[in-house]
């Protein structure tokens, strides 16, 4: 069975941001199961300290696939990224679980993802138009994979 990994560039300290995204990473962990993962993983890496955006991009970029590992496939959240449903974006979880690889959920950094990484994805999503800071992007993350759960178990939560 697959794994879930979300990958997010920074750390969140002890916010309400990060009580949000526990909440929701916990109560989606056994639904999740019905779209075929088998557990869900948050892994930060640090934010690079390097002198131009180009740089930190691909100090960032080496870290992210260190920690996605070689197998996973990789979906990046990005403001060019599909504008796809909930309905959707559940659909398209399922299909990358039955392929038996990991899926490794990416939120960059302050300057982005790196042009390598974008390319590598299996898809880029983006949660509408707007930007996001991205302590509230994986608070929507979060939410959208319980939702996601929700969805695939047949539960009220998900109102179309």
């Amino acid at each position: 069975m697959a794994r879930l990994v979300i990958i997010a560039v920074g750390r969140l300290k002890r916010v309400p941001e990060q009580a949000l995204v526990e909440d929701y990473l916990k109560r989606a962990r056994a639904l999740l199961k019905r779209l075929g993962f088998a557990d869900i993983e948050l892994r930060e890496i640090a934010e690079s300290r390097a002198d131009t955006p180009a740089l930190r991009q691909r100090q960032e970029a080496e870290a992210i696939l260190k920690a996605a590992g070689d197998a996973a496939a990789l979906v990046v959240l990005d403001e060019r990224g599909e504008d796809i449903t909930s309905r959707q974006f559940t659909e398209r979880l399922r299909q990358q679980a039955a392929t038996g690889r990991d899926v490794a959920i990416i939120i960059g950094g302050p300057d982005g993802l790196a042009q390598e990484l974008r390319e590598r994805a299996a898809w880029q999503v983006r949660f509408g138009r707007l930007t996001w800071p991205h302590r509230l992007a994986r608070v929507m993350l979060a939410e959208q994979l319980y939702r996601a759960g929700s969805i695939a178990a047949g539960l009220p939560y998900h109102r179309d």
